[in-house]
Formats: C-alpha cells, structure tokens, sequence
C-alpha cells in the first residue's frame, strides 16, 4: 500500500525519495526536530529543497514517512504476542521486550515524531492510526482467551485493547524524554497492568516472572 504521506501519484520505486528520508534519519541522530534544516537534509540526499517538498509537505511529513519503517518490526512483535500457544507470561515480556527493543533501535526517530506530533495534525493523525492498527488483533486474542475460559470476563475488548495500546503509548514517550523509572522497571509494572487486566493474574503471582 503508498505510504499516507506521499504527496506524489504512485509509483514503483523512488531512489530520491529513500535518499531524503536516509539524509533525515542521519540527521535525526544528531539534532532535534525543531532544529533539523532541510536543506541541509536535501543537500545530503543529493537534491534541492524544492525536491524535498515534492515528496513531503513538510519535515513532520517527513518524520511520519521515517516512522514507517519500523512498522513491520512492530506488528511482528504483536503478531507473537497474539499466538496462544505460549503462556500469557511469556507472550506479555515478549510484547514488551520486543516493544522496547524496536524503541532501542529507533529512538531517535521516536523522539522526532514526538515532538512533531504536538504541533502537526498530519502527524497525531499518523500516530494514532499507527497505534490503532494493532487494536484488532489484540481485541480478538482478548475474546478467545475468555472464550477458552483462560481470562475472565470484563469490559468490551476492543475498549480495553485501545487502553491498553495507550499506556504502550505512554511508555515509550517515558522512555524517549525520562522519568522515574528504567527499563526494567516499566516492563515489570506495565506486565502488571496487562496480566491483571486481561488474566486476572496479580503481580504477587509467582507466574508473573514466568519468561518461557
């Protein structure tokens, strides 16, 4: 499917524009959003400023057509998660291991979209559809384990999956600009909200520490 932030017609394959966006990424290691300079990005992708916007809008398109990249490492993590031949124990770490670790990996690129989100509509917009892709998938994992009767009955499933997609969302801005706690210690309490909201199974359990 043409990535949403193209502004050009579709197309089989555009070196420029893998240029632009590797020029970006590049620079995204090294600065801020607010105080990337696109043409500098354009100088280093080898074309003109004005071929930068016949690409994207603006650099907060730009940043969105970045983020695009580490979808498909995303939605392999849920697609791991959502399998139920592993215990709910197993499969939460390797959601939030496997989350946290495609953070790892491109975290620059989450900061940038953070901060453009917050003055881009384009971008919240983006966002959001980004994060209620996986919606589904985790609603219909949260309906069959209470039809095996291995979780209990509760709130809508789509309701809950969407609230518990927030709170990821919300992880990973606390990872990306810093707060109280590490790592180790959000994926601890964040598998504590999602064993106990989906399983019924509290943080004292002895299962909760179960990796395999």
């Amino acid at each position: 499917m043409r990535s949403r932030t193209d502004r050009r017609a579709p197309q089989r394959s555009d070196v420029r524009r893998d240029a632009i966006l590797d020029s970006l990424e590049t620079s995204l290691r090294e600065t801020t959003f607010d105080d990337i300079n696109l043409a500098d990005v354009a100088q280093q992708a080898g074309v003109s400023r004005s071929a930068f916007y016949f690409y994207f809008e603006n650099k907060a398109a730009a940043v969105a057509a970045l983020m695009e990249r580490m979808v498909d490492d995303t939605f392999f993590v849920n697609d791991v998660f959502t399998m139920v031949d592993r215990s709910p124990q197993a499969r939460i770490h390797i959601m939030l291991d496997g989350l946290f670790d495609t953070w790892e990996r491109h975290r620059h690129m989450f900061r940038a979209m953070l901060e453009a989100r917050g003055h881009s509509p384009a971008v919240r917009e983006f966002w959001d559809e980004a994060r209620q892709s996986f919606v589904a998938s985790v609603a219909a994992m949260i309906r069959s384990e209470r039809a095996a009767g291995t979780a209990p009955a509760g709130v809508d499933a789509t309701v809950l999956a969407t609230v518990l997609l927030e709170i990821n969302d919300r992880l990973l801005e606390r990872l990306t600009f810093g707060g109280p706690l590490d790592r180790r210690q959000l994926t601890d309490g964040a598998a504590a909200v999602w064993l106990g909201t989906v399983w019924g199974i509290t943080a004292g359990d002895d299962a909760h520490r179960e990796r395999a």
